[in-house]
């Protein structure tokens, strides 16, 4: 069965590079696009005009909203999600104000992908002088370039908590030890309010876990897709 991934804010492809070689048995993987659109919606309906009949779906950080929408939108094709390092909180007023500032300087001047102090900020105490891992993390960006930055930046996350009874299939909710942009109680959140769902906690790992702790990652999603969909009507 397929699986489809979803990255985050500002953010490719390369962050499940590492936990991809940990999912081969659930091919095709498939990288969803969120460079094109400007809303969370719009984001959703594109993957699921471009994925197969029936996926897994799995979002990381700002690709959570997006996974939680497509799994509503598309209730009969999704057979599994996974939500990583996310939320159903909505942005509050300093996070808005925050990234319009954002946007303002990066209309003035090159951009050159997320600054060392916010890159080192969503990551494991452990790992904020990895500067392999920071490079990674800020070529994402960089590649992404000045036109994306702020599209995404000004893309308005707004609360789902009193949809997210309506998600029915099968749900892991997957959260880092020292996250400190999405915290446990948000991870608790959305495990408290969608029906079926299951969450697990990464140690040793910040915001970044496909990149921080992508085996680990790999393991305990492989585990539980095994078990969540090993019944004669879920073939893999």
């Amino acid at each position: 069965m397929a699986l489809v991934l979803v990255p985050g804010f500002i953010v490719d492809k390369d962050l499940w590079a590492d936990f991809e070689q940990g999912m081969e048995e659930f091919g095709p993987i498939i990288h969803a696009d969120l460079t094109q659109d400007d809303s969370i919606a719009a984001m959703a309906r594109r993957i699921i005009a471009d994925a197969p009949l029936c996926f897994v779906i799995m979002g990381f950080s700002m690709g959570g909203y997006v996974a939680r929408e497509v799994a509503r939108l598309a209730p009969d094709r999704v057979r599994a999600l996974v939500l990583v390092a996310t939320s159903s909180r909505g942005d509050t007023t300093e996070q808005i104000e925050r990234k319009a500032v954002a946007i303002n300087l990066s209309s003035q001047q090159p951009f050159k992908g997320l600054s060392g102090r916010a890159i080192r900020e969503s990551l494991d105490p452990a790992r904020t002088s990895d500067s392999h891992l920071i490079k990674q993390i800020r070529n994402m960006g960089v590649r992404l370039g000045s036109e994306v930055f702020p599209t995404q930046s000004s893309l308005v996350r707004e609360s789902d908590v009193e949809r997210l009874s309506g998600i029915h299939c099968p749900t892991l909710i997957v959260a880092g030890q020292n996250d400190l942009i999405r915290s446990l109680d948000e991870a608790r959140e959305l495990n408290d309010r969608i029906p079926n769902s299951t969450l697990q906690v990464v140690p040793l790992s910040g915001h970044m876990i496909p990149m921080e702790q992508p085996f680990p990652l790999a393991d305990l999603v492989r585990l539980w897709l095994i078990k969540e969909l090993e019944a004669p009507d879920r073939n893999l």
